[in-house]
């Protein structure tokens, strides 16, 4: 439940950092996503994610079955939580993996493009890389770590969102003369609420997984706070407390340059998504290398005198993640461009959605 309740945290974050004449479209698009995802995911993505197969996907439990349960999940056949709650929880992180995806398409997307995405994302492209890992496959064979998220979760929707943003095109007006204009969303105070209601989601999301500026930008302040969460989702079961601020407090210092990089090279993310959960993902990661404890990772990393190996582990994890998630988003972007169309008209975009 702390995890769906994620899901008004994006509402607030994602409406407060958007014009007004979009709210609206936003909150529907949180609606219908979370509805997406929680259907797709009951009748295919659970079984693809955390049903028996082979060590690229699952391939039994469709339509989650409450019988037979050792068969069908192996990898719950001990656990005490019933398959109904496991498969709750479990889904309230593909509905957040999806609200970050349309984070940074917001204020220019058709609402039936959130629907095809949504459905091929929660059934099918989000399951097979969480099954790499949570579900017993390749990446967990060979010792990969993410306890909570920071690769599965976030950086597969930074990932989706970079491949619908660079598709979609920047909003209208958002780049002149070759400079990057400010387009501020239409409540700080909605947007800061939505961060907050985050921080107090990601207290299950972390611990329910034991199963030079002339003024403060407080939207930058956000997302670093929200940075240092993702940051830490990974990593959080296998390291102490004191690199846990080390892993957030790089989080949030990495955010603001990666921000002015992608508004140079053009990409329209209104609510930081990519930095605040693809490159803080990364980081938060790439971290267990070298923050890890034996006692709670079963091998050290490099600062407790372990070898480069684990970290080795975490980066052809990410880059697996990077590739399989980048590539299948894509594609299915552009397949939805050349049909039904990804964006919406200049005319609606200008006088809203």
């Amino acid at each position: 439940v702390l995890v769906l309740f994620m899901q008004a945290g994006f509402a607030m974050l994602e409406t407060g950092l958007s014009r007004m004449k979009n709210a609206a479209s936003v909150m529907a698009k949180i609606f219908i996503n979370l509805s997406i995802a929680l259907v797709m995911f009951w009748a295919v993505g659970f079984a693809l994610a955390f049903g028996d197969g082979n060590g690229f996907v699952g391939a039994s439990g469709w339509f989650l079955p409450s019988d037979n349960v050792a068969a069908d999940f192996p990898g719950y056949a001990e656990s005490l939580v019933p398959i109904q709650s496991q498969f709750l929880f479990q889904v309230a992180f593909v509905a957040v993996s999806l609200a970050i995806v349309f984070g940074s398409m917001l204020d220019r997307t058709k609402f039936v493009a959130y629907i095809g995405f949504g459905v091929l994302y929660a059934g099918l492209i989000y399951p097979i890389v969480a099954h790499w890992t949570w579900g017993g496959g390749w990446l967990a064979d060979r010792g990969f770590l993410d306890f909570a998220g920071s690769s599965i979760v976030h950086l597969q929707g930074a990932l989706a969102a970079l491949a619908g943003t660079l598709i979609l095109g920047p909003r209208i007006g958002k780049f002149r003369d070759g400079k990057a204009v400010p387009i501020p969303g239409h409540s700080i105070p909605l947007a800061l609420l939505g961060v907050i209601i985050l921080m107090i989601g990601w207290a299950g999301f972390n611990g329910g997984s034991g199963l030079a500026a002339i003024g403060i930008n407080f939207g930058q302040m956000g997302n670093g706070a929200i940075a240092g969460l993702v940051a830490i989702t990974a990593p959080s079961a296998f390291v102490d407390a004191w690199a846990a601020l080390i892993i957030g407090v790089v989080a949030g210092l990495i955010l603001p340059p990666i921000v002015i990089a992608l508004e140079r090279i053009r990409v329209d993310d209104p609510i930081g998504a990519l930095p605040a959960h693809g490159v803080a993902g990364i980081w938060g990661t790439l971290a267990i290398g070298f923050f890890a404890v034996a006692d709670k990772a079963g091998v050290d990393g490099i600062l407790y005198g372990g070898s480069a190996e684990q970290l080795w582990v975490q980066f052809y994890g990410v880059a697996a993640t990077v590739g399989f998630t980048l590539t299948a988003s894509a594609a299915v972007f552009l397949a939805i461009k050349y049909t039904v169309g990804l964006r919406a008209s200049e005319e609606q975009e200008l006088q809203g959605l």
